[in-house]
């Protein structure tokens, strides 16, 4: 039987075509880390920290269709066939308490010098309305949100997700390839000022991109950092641009990178099982990465922010934000109230 089993679409930063990538057939391949991307192709969705109950998960691009708008994706897609809902989820409530406890767990580690940046993310439920379909969020993140990638990823193993993504982890074709450190947030204006806390923050991660890229190439430069708007927020961005004699390696590169001090901390590896063991809530597909990889042979792979995964009953939102020493713990619960709101004006 030709049925889709999984798909995504997706829309790239700056352009009005959509591309839909359909699986027909058997599940998703699963993959325990991303050095196991090097030859793959497809379309790749990935977690903070693959596990058995959260792989990696590698779409075969059976079928693949562009679209002019997002809107024509719609009449493609039968709405029953292309959500895989875990219907038995229920609704999970996360307060400002529950984030004052980990903010203060958190805090205490950096003041004590255990690591020098950590993330710390949150997550809240959003009632769905009947009729609300996940193709008509795809096409409203598409329509709200010009200057970034938006897609939308649906498989039995993990479910339907929508992210409206910034942030670049690896993107390139043949040669030529890019990354870039994105953190500070701000709302955004003409004449953003950007703190001492927000550049720091935003140095980690270029000096962490900078010092994985040394070990892959010594054909790389660094521009930046510079403001960018997305959404109705501001960040400071380096861009990275290189090259790679041999594209053999770019899973290994893939892991180097992933996941960046921008959704990760600092030590990589014992920031990562920290955040694990502390927060609150179990990130999954938040903070990894999507995006099609050596499709038609271009890989863009975006970092999964501003994002949600959807259920029969609900929508879960997330996102998180740079803690170092001296941060405050209102002003960060504000900056993830403001990311929140990418996702929450998708439902106005």
């Amino acid at each position: 039987m030709n049925e889709t089993t999984a798909f995504a679409i997706y829309r790239l930063p700056h352009q009005q075509q959509c591309v839909l990538v359909d699986q027909i057939g058997g599940l998703p391949r699963e993959l325990p880390s991303c050095a196991e991307l090097c030859g793959c192709e497809g379309f790749v969705m990935a977690p903070f920290a693959p596990s058995a109950d959260c792989p990696i998960l590698l779409l075969r691009p059976d079928r693949v269709y562009t679209f002019a708008c997002a809107d024509h994706v719609k009449a493609l897609i039968p709405v029953d066939s292309v959500e895989n809902i875990e219907s038995q989820i229920e609704p999970q409530p996360f307060s400002h308490a529950d984030y004052q406890v980990d903010f203060a767990n958190f805090h205490e580690h950096l003041v004590n010098g255990e690591f020098s940046k950590l993330v710390l993310s949150r997550s809240v439920d959003i009632k769905r309305k009947p009729g609300l379909t996940a193709i008509s969020l795809f096409a409203e993140a598409c329509c709200r949100y010009p200057r970034v990638m938006v897609a939308l990823v649906s498989t039995p193993q993990a479910g339907t997700w929508l992210t409206a993504t910034p942030e670049i982890l690896l993107s390139g074709s043949g040669r030529f390839w890019q990354t870039m450190a994105l953190a500070g947030t701000m709302p955004y204006s003409d004449k953003v000022r950007w703190s001492d806390k927000n550049i720091q923050e935003q140095r980690y991660v270029a000096t962490y991109v900078t010092e994985v890229l040394e070990h892959y190439t010594s054909d790389f430069t660094e521009h930046g950092p510079r403001t960018v708007r997305a959404a109705h927020l501001a960040h400071l961005r380096s861009d990275f641009h290189f090259t790679l004699s041999n594209t053999d390696r770019v899973g290994e590169l893939i892991q180097a990178l992933h996941p960046t001090p921008a959704v990760c901390g600092l030590p990589k590896d014992e920031a990562r099982q920290f955040i694990l063991a502390n927060e609150h809530h179990d990130r999954r597909y938040y903070s990894g990465f999507m995006g099609p990889l050596s499709l038609h042979d271009t890989t863009h792979l975006y970092v999964t922010l501003r994002c949600m995964q959807l259920f029969n009953s609900h929508c879960r939102l997330y996102a998180g934000g740079g803690i170092l020493p001296e941060s405050n713990e209102q002003l960060e619960w504000q900056e993830t109230e403001a990311k929140l709101d990418t996702m929450r004006r998708l439902f106005q």
